[in-house]
């Protein structure tokens, strides 16, 4: 089945009618997932929507955005969290006062261990609600892990929207947005945000570019077509940029500047000058040698008779 353009609206209709909600990834999701994902997240912030990421498995990547998942399915709030690491029975007492119009929170350590570094810690906000969870690459709320699992009655409450592109998609979202047909999940994101009218700013765009390329295995895979190459298109003149285009410049760059470091260090070295060797005697003016002869001359080893100035 693929999606209708009603499917489509309802989609559209669920965003734009609620303001906070949670991108959800599946247990080790792929980089398309993790592309299309955080390039929702980046383009629904810019309309003002209230939005996090949360994944039950840590996800370390280069694509922008991949900073924000979370582990909880919560979203920022009027709540203040201020938060730093703690070992069990560090902290003494915590306490707060008010002075000069500020209000001032007290962590006390425990005597004997160390004091509590200002650097890590860490400041966020937290309480708001949840009005809708968008589900992307998972084929059933299962392939979520403890984020459905220890969620269950918010899902049971919450509109979802389903993105996927798997055959086996259970279709449990309110709004299933489901192309079996597509060759990536970042196409269907990008045709979410296009609808809205999002500006598809560079990092947008080399995110979804990037999870283009994953999910193809660069234009290899048989779902590739002509709109995967149409979406790419738009991607690269909206700023997308190759994966790993930086590394590769400034590796060039480097390797550019360390070769003349090297040359300039090692110098070229002169050319010391060839000095001719005088010429002994003279064959200037003997016009009786015809051209034959001196050809063979030529040849003929030179010897130095001594007490002249002769060559024979």
């Amino acid at each position: 089945m693929n999606p209708t353009r009603s499917q489509l609206e309802k989609v559209i209709e669920t965003l734009q009618n609620y303001n906070s909600g949670v991108i959800c990834l599946g247990e080790n999701p792929s980089i398309d997932s993790v592309a299309a994902a955080t390039s929702l997240y980046l383009g629904l912030t810019q309309l003002g929507k209230n939005v996090s990421i949360a994944s039950s498995t840590a996800i370390e990547s280069e694509i922008v955005g991949t900073e924000k998942i979370q582990s909880e399915l919560t979203t920022s709030g009027d709540n203040l969290v201020i938060s730093f690491p703690y070992t069990e029975g560090s902290i003494d007492k915590v306490d707060y006062f008010i002075q000069n119009d500020k209000f001032n929170v007290v962590v006390t350590p425990r005597p004997g261990t160390p004091a509590l570094d200002s650097k890590v810690v860490n400041f966020s906000t937290a309480g708001g609600t949840v009005e809708f969870i968008i589900v992307i690459g998972v084929s059933s709320l299962r392939s979520l892990g403890v984020l459905y699992t220890e969620n269950l009655e918010l899902f049971k409450q919450t509109k979802i929207i389903n993105i996927d592109r798997s055959l086996t998609n259970a279709y449990f979202g309110t709004a299933n947005f489901v192309n079996r047909n597509v060759s990536s999940l970042s196409e269907l994101a990008l045709t979410i945000l296009n609808t809205m009218n999002v500006e598809i700013d560079k990092e947008i765009a080399t995110n979804l570019y990037a999870g283009v390329l994953d999910a193809t295995k660069t234009f290899s895979t048989p779902s590739t077509n002509a709109s995967t190459f149409e979406t790419s298109a738009s991607l690269l003149k909206a700023g997308a940029k190759k994966p790993g285009q930086h590394t590769q410049m400034d590796q060039t760059q480097s390797l550019q500047v360390n070769q003349k470091k090297s040359f300039e260090r090692q110098g070229a070295k002169p050319i010391k000058s060839v000095e001719r060797a005088p010429m002994i005697g003279s064959i200037e003016g003997d016009d009786s040698i015809s051209e034959d002869e001196e050809d063979d001359t030529w040849l003929k080893p030179k010897i130095f008779k001594p007490g002249t100035s002769e060559l024979g």
